[in-house]
């Protein structure tokens, strides 16, 4: 399928401006053109604020507030203008403890640094074609974190199933 992503805003986010400027060249060769880049946390919550981008592309490891806590920030802070973006972290910490971490916190999509093209466009294309259904308990707000059948799933929240009507 051929996308347009002409009218996405998106929002990057990583301390490194090498690392920005190479997201952002990926970005500008699927045709966004609006993007917008913060080198931390704090910056990206106040371009957040300004420009209520589309997709955010989150680095783990910034000074002062981490990708994950920003994550946080953007579902959980009653300030947050849109507390269902989409949000994909770009990051080199890719331990599964890690990965976990940033999935509790609200994070849509993950990517292990080094970022490849085609890996980019995967995720941008399951953020559009695939969202998942928000979940709002005492303790988590974000998309639905199943992505494997509900069989393995035996806590006392599961899911019940839904008898085919006859």
């Amino acid at each position: 399928m051929a996308y347009q992503f002409d009218r996405l805003k998106i929002l990057v986010v990583d301390d490194n401006a090498h690392m920005r400027k190479l997201v952002i060249t990926i970005l500008q060769a699927f045709g966004v053109a609006q993007i917008f880049e913060a080198e931390n946390g704090e910056r990206a919550w106040s371009s957040l604020r300004e420009h209520n981008p589309d997709i955010c592309v989150l680095d783990w490891m910034m000074e002062g507030m981490s990708g994950v806590e920003l994550a946080l920030k953007i579902r959980t802070d009653p300030q947050s203008p849109n507390p269902f973006v989409p949000m994909i972290m770009l990051t080199g910490h890719t331990h599964i403890d890690q990965v976990r971490q940033a999935r509790d916190a609200g994070i849509n999509e993950f990517i292990a640094k080094p970022v490849s093209v085609k890996t980019m466009m995967q995720r941008l294309q399951s953020v559009i074609e695939s969202p998942r259904p928000f979940v709002r308990t005492k303790v988590y707000f974000g998309p639905c974190r199943r992505r494997r059948g509900a069989e393995e799933y035996k806590g006392p929240e599961r899911r019940e199933k839904k008898e085919a009507a006859a």
